[in-house]
């Protein structure tokens, strides 16, 4: 009787389509812009509401949440032309994970930095 257990599997595989996504939409600047879009809102304000965001990289997050579906622009027709972003009903469906992620960030997050220092303390004595 062959007592040995073949080798797992892997639970995701190099080519699982979730990999992607989960990288374009669960870092930092995408999670905080899909908050800020609790209604229509333009590019300036997201900006002022995203502390330390450079512009280049607001560009880069919300062209990356359009491709993805999450968001919609709109070109405003003013002078001078100005653009609004607002979510799509896909953007809306990743509100409710996406705000029970946030609430338990918030909640939990002086016992990550407790872990975190504890953890440096502890390497640093190796």
């Amino acid at each position: 009787m062959d007592t040995t257990s073949p080798a797992a599997a892997p639970r995701f595989s190099i080519d699982c389509p979730s990999r992607p996504i989960l990288d374009q939409i669960s870092d930092k600047w995408s999670m905080m812009t899909m908050e800020v879009l609790e209604q229509p809102t333009r590019f300036n304000e997201i900006k002022r509401q995203l502390d330390g965001v450079t512009q280049r990289v607001l560009t880069q997050t919300l062209r990356r949440l359009e491709r993805n579906g999450l968001i919609r622009r709109r070109v405003l027709e003013t002078s001078p032309v100005g653009v609004e972003y607002s979510l799509t009903p896909l953007g809306e469906s990743f509100r409710g994970p996406f705000i029970c992620l946030l609430r338990w960030t918030i909640e939990h997050s002086a016992e990550v930095v407790t872990a975190q220092h504890e953890y440096d303390e502890r390497s640093s004595a190796r």
